[in-house]
């Protein structure tokens, strides 16, 4: 099992601990990472990129699981991660797990949504500073956005055809929960279930959220053993 984290976050998040001890106590192997830029790994996040990103996934799954089957774990912008990474390993791929997945989520919820005065700083200095309940703002820069574009998803089919399990919060005020329909309507798997968690917000953290995300994915390894 791999677990990709969300945009800014890391492989010491609650939702990665919690399947790690999970994993753990079920003798399942896991991989926990964080891409180039953030947590324990070096390099500069401005410079970060959702092609780049995908491509430290990328070499350090190869490198580390030896070919062995794969269930992609993926949070937030983890989840456009693991769905591009899902078209490259489909042959090794046993079950896609997304929470309050964000694909597309540079074009289809930032962009759209610039005040003049985050466009105006993008503008002269190619990045600017959100808002965020989490902690210190993660910078948005263009090179993101401008990569994005060249990595989108919801505009046709996208060719998984593995089961896929889709948790989102519907209070989640980040990426609303109806975006997750849109990938359930994009994806050509036929073995696709959402569970929306009403009162539920982006990090689904709770003790009653983290119960769901584990029951949830040990039932896919129990259906999908490897």
């Amino acid at each position: 099992m791999v677990f990709l984290p969300g945009f800014a976050s890391d492989m010491s998040g609650t939702k990665a601990t919690i399947l790690h001890e999970t994993c753990a106590a079920n003798g399942q192997a896991m991989l926990r990472l964080d891409y180039s830029g953030n947590g324990a790994s070096g390099g500069d996040f401005m410079d970060g990129t959702i092609g780049l990103w995908t491509s430290d996934a990328a070499l350090i799954i190869e490198t580390v699981t030896a070919g062995a089957p794969l269930l992609l774990v993926g949070s937030s912008m983890g989840g456009w991660i693991a769905l591009l990474l899902a078209q490259r390993l489909a042959a090794r791929l046993t079950a896609l797990l997304l929470i309050a997945p964000a694909p597309d989520f540079t074009a289809s919820l930032i962009e759209p949504n610039l005040a003049p005065a985050q466009s105006e700083s993008l503008a002269e200095h190619g990045y600017f500073n959100p808002p965020s309940e989490y902690g210190p703002p993660a910078p948005i820069t263009q090179k993101l956005l401008d990569d994005g574009r060249t990595h989108l998803l919801l505009t046709g089919p996208i060719d998984i055809t593995c089961p896929v399990r889709i948790l989102h919060g519907m209070n989640d005020p980040d990426v609303p929960w109806r975006h997750s329909l849109k990938l359930a309507e994009c994806l050509v798997s036929p073995d696709i279930r959402l569970i929306f968690v009403k009162d539920g917000d982006h990090r689904l953290s709770r003790d009653q959220d983290l119960l769901l995300l584990t029951q949830t994915l040990t039932t896919l390894l129990g259906d999908n053993p490897g």
